[in-house]
């Protein structure tokens, strides 16, 4: 899944980083332009990568990096940054991983806390597989919430894409047998399938993901082919409990960060990275179709400290 609108995707990630680079970048430059790289301003940038929520892991290899090589020396704030998206680089290189369809139909149980965004990016989702030629089905899971069921159907509207919805309260598990079944008799080659995401009761979401996962097994023994967890950058730390939580509950396969344009604490992706390793497949910096796209870490690690390409 290339993007092939490279420079305009860069136009709208480093816009929608803005917050993010802005917060970083200036406390870089106030930092540096004011004094030389001593101990004192190493450890002042370190609270300012932990303010930013990229993790007092990262805050810590990035202060040794920097005393490795430049201590006591003048350096220009771009040289700081250039130091920090490369440390940034090292840690989202191997997890910024493509999602890669492997069967047909392919199956995606997508969850995620409600107002995570986990029902948009579904929809988003659907809308580039479309654009690439193949049949998608979405399946409304997450049955207690009629906005969920009628926002899968204007997207199915929107994209063309087929929906199985039932009435608000339906058993999602037989919904989601039937939709497999379906999607198997007609050919689809995507399913994505929205689920439940109130934390308040853990233990009923997990029966629940539980039993709809081991129902649409008898359907098709390898369901689903990919987890991906939904996570909004502007709950900053809490997305750290959110992906230990759901890594326990459905068996995570790889994530997608939402609503980055909405946050200066865009950092918390590199927490998440450092501390689980698990694949980042998208990441979404807006409202339109377009905002979502395939991670690269390259990308990410220079917009999010304000380097032009």
């Amino acid at each position: 899944m290339n993007d092939s609108t490279p420079k305009s995707w860069w136009k709208r990630l480093s816009g929608g980083l803005k917050r993010t680079s802005s917060s970083l970048g200036g406390a870089i430059a106030d930092l540096i332009s004011k004094r030389k790289l001593d101990a004192g301003a190493i450890e002042e940038l370190e609270h300012e990568l932990i303010r930013a929520d990229l993790g007092p892991e990262f805050a810590a290899r990035m202060a040794a990096a920097l005393a490795g090589g430049r201590f006591d020396k003048a350096i220009a704030p771009d040289d700081v940054k250039e130091v920090l998206a490369g440390e940034i680089e090292n840690v989202l290189a191997p997890v910024a991983k493509p999602l890669e369809v492997t069967a047909r139909p392919f199956i995606i149980l997508v969850a995620g806390v409600n107002g995570s965004g986990k029902t948009t990016t579904i929809g988003k989702l659907a809308a580039r597989f479309r654009k690439e030629g193949k049949s998608v089905m979405m399946v409304a899971g997450d049955t207690f919430r009629a906005a969920a069921i009628d926002q899968l159907k204007i997207w199915g509207e929107r994209t063309g894409a087929s929906v199985m919805a039932r009435e608000p309260g339906a058993d999602a598990a037989g919904l989601a047998f039937d939709a497999l079944a379906a999607a198997k008799t007609n050919g689809v080659d995507i399913v994505l399938v929205d689920t439940a995401g109130r934390l308040q009761n853990r233990t009923e979401l997990m029966s629940e993901l539980e039993k709809m996962v081991r129902v649409m097994r008898k359907v098709e023994p390898a369901a689903p082919h990919a987890v991906l967890l939904v996570l909004d950058a502007t709950v900053g730390q809490n997305a750290l409990s959110q992906v230990d939580i759901f890594g326990k509950i459905a068996g995570v396969t790889g994530l997608v960060m939402t609503k980055l344009d909405g946050t200066a604490r865009g950092g918390i992706l590199v927490a998440i990275a450092a501390r689980f390793g698990l694949p980042v497949h998208f990441i979404g910096v807006g409202e339109g179709v377009e905002d979502l796209s395939p991670f690269t870490a390259r990308d990410f690690a220079r917009a999010i400290v304000g380097l032009e390409d």
